[in-house]
């Protein structure tokens, strides 16, 4: 099975829906719906039995694929995923089909299923099916350069998605967001041209070879300690908007509050993972010393941003805005994971990143179904929803509880290794990040006591509880939740090994464990 080209059929295939999707005739839109639910589910299952045949204790990179795509100057496609990116294409593939099922009814309408309809259906579904195969592309690129045409390739059926299908700012937040994007992805794009003559190796008449910008190459150079740090920063701004990081965060809130709610489940739940994805693959691996050297700063705006995103959550009055500000503060648990360069850290970061997917995105699909009943986003609009609507308020109970970290729930073991992973190298930054965890209890809870909780007000009598279609959407998602969160053995064995190796390229071993003065091999200091 390894030698089965899997990833490029999994990039082509969402390719060749969209097409398919957007070529049907006017007036055809319910086939366009099932056509793009049923690409979703084969890519799904495909990427699924691919997942499978994954073996931890092999290869690093494994269902590799390599061909020349411009031969002179040095570009391959070649594709191949470790642990991390595998759990990363799986949320992917798993999310893309909900969210189709959640924007069902809510397709092609302006600020998504809270207000009148627009057209373009087709385009909508087509646009999903795109966003998944670029997000497949990106996570499953091992060539810096075609990483790179991945990571912006992203920015347009988002932007399209934002401007077209959001909100009355709906230009404003797209505009917002692809300006940012495009500022740190052109950073990122001179670096990666940096990288370009740095990895000519001399040849034996004198002169250089031909470059090259395979990852697996590139991460055994050995750089110039100026110029890497010059590179990571190039990378590392580019992955800190993407994110995203205080004080380069504040397109998501704008998007966010503009999006279509269904689609915010792939834009902050997966698209803004590439990121810290980013972080932990090119950063540390390609410039480990220059990332060694960044970390202190790093860490603080990590901690920054933990505390801040969950301070301004508290005081959000749109929901959207709302879940937006909390992954601001959740992001900053993954970066701290990060950098803490300890194995549970960053087990735990990488582990964050697929729970957090779930969490978020089971939020945003409950909030999407609470705006399409009160045709509103605003907190003050709900109250007594558990009396009128119990399922519904079941699930965005789990879904909040899941947000703040109860043991029990996915999310809780990752930060929690996080939080001890960080602790045992930097104690003072992960005492701060742990408040945190009690500023996520005050939101969620009042949030939820202020939509959920008390008498039934008049404006939500009457207001359907979920739908079959909805409870297909959501369900899923929340069993994962709790299935994770009492056995996420399985996830960590996958995701363990890269991680070693990212540890042993930044040359970084875990902080020998002390009991008062006396180490741990008995030996007195």
């Amino acid at each position: 099975m390894q030698d089965f080209p899997w990833l490029s059929l999994l990039i082509a295939l969402p390719l060749l829906g969209a097409v398919g999707v957007a070529l049907l005739p006017r007036g055809r839109e319910a086939l366009a719906k099932q056509t793009a639910l049923g690409v979703s589910l084969v890519v799904g299952a495909l990427a699924l039995t691919m997942a499978a045949a994954f073996d931890p204790d092999g290869e690093r990179f494994q269902f590799t694929e390599q061909y020349w795509w411009i031969k002179q100057f040095g570009v391959h496609w070649a594709v191949g995923v470790d642990g991390v990116a595998l759990t990363m294409v799986a949320l992917s593939v798993i999310l893309v089909p909900l969210v189709i099922l959640a924007s069902w009814d809510g397709a092609g309408r302006s600020g998504g299923v809270d207000a009148p309809a627009r057209s373009g259906v087709k385009t909508y579904f087509a646009l999903l099916l795109t966003l998944e195969a670029m997000m497949i592309g990106v996570f499953a690129a091992t060539d810096v350069f075609l990483f790179y045409v991945f990571f912006e390739a992203m920015l347009i059926p988002v932007y399209f998605i934002i401007g077209y299908y959001g909100g009355p700012r709906r230009s404003y937040a797209a505009v917002k967001f692809l300006l940012y994007s495009l500022f740190g992805g052109l950073l990122m794009l001179v670096a990666v041209i940096w990288l370009f003559p740095l990895s000519a190796k001399p040849v034996a008449q004198g002169g250089l070879g031909q470059g090259t910008f395979l990852f697996t190459e590139l991460a055994r150079m050995n750089i110039d300690p100026t110029t890497a740090k010059w590179l990571f920063l190039g990378f590392f701004v580019a992955f800190a908007i993407k994110a995203p990081m205080v004080p380069v965060h504040t397109w998501l809130p704008d998007a966010a509050q503009q999006s279509p709610a269904p689609a915010l489940v792939l834009i902050v739940g997966v698209l803004d993972k590439v990121g810290t994805y980013g972080m932990l693959r090119f950063c540390l691996e390609l410039f480990p010393g220059a990332a060694k050297w960044a970390a202190p700063v790093v860490i603080a705006f990590a901690v920054l941003s933990i505390v801040y995103g969950a301070i301004l959550a508290i005081g959000q009055v749109d929901l959207k805005r709302l879940v937006a500000y909390t992954s601001v503060s959740h992001f900053g648990f993954i970066v701290l994971g990060i950098f803490a360069m300890t194995t549970a850290g960053q087990s735990g970061a990488a582990l964050y990143m697929v729970n957090h997917g779930f969490a978020t995105g089971a939020l945003f699909l409950v909030v999407g179904f609470m705006i399409a009943r009160r045709r509103s986003a605003r907190i003050p609009d709900f109250g007594g929803m558990q009396k009128v609507t119990p399922v519904l308020a079941g699930t965005f109970l789990v879904s909040g509880l899941a947000g703040l970290s109860l043991p029990g729930l996915a999310p809780f073991v990752s930060e929690f290794m996080v939080l001890t992973g960080t602790f045992t190298r930097h104690p003072v930054p992960a005492l701060i990040a742990t408040s945190g965890v009690v500023l996520a209890a005050i939101y969620i809870l009042w949030t939820y006591q202020r939509t959920m909780g008390g008498p039934a007000a008049e404006k939500v009598q009457g207001l359907p509880d979920l739908s079959a279609r909805e409870k297909w959407a959501v369900g899923p998602v929340i069993a994962l939740i709790v299935v994770l969160g009492f056995a996420p053995q399985p996830v960590l064995n996958v995701i363990n090994p890269s991680v070693k190796v990212t540890l042993e390229r930044v040359d970084q071993r875990d902080p020998q464990p002390k009991i008062g003065n006396v180490a741990e091999n008995g030996a007195r200091p």
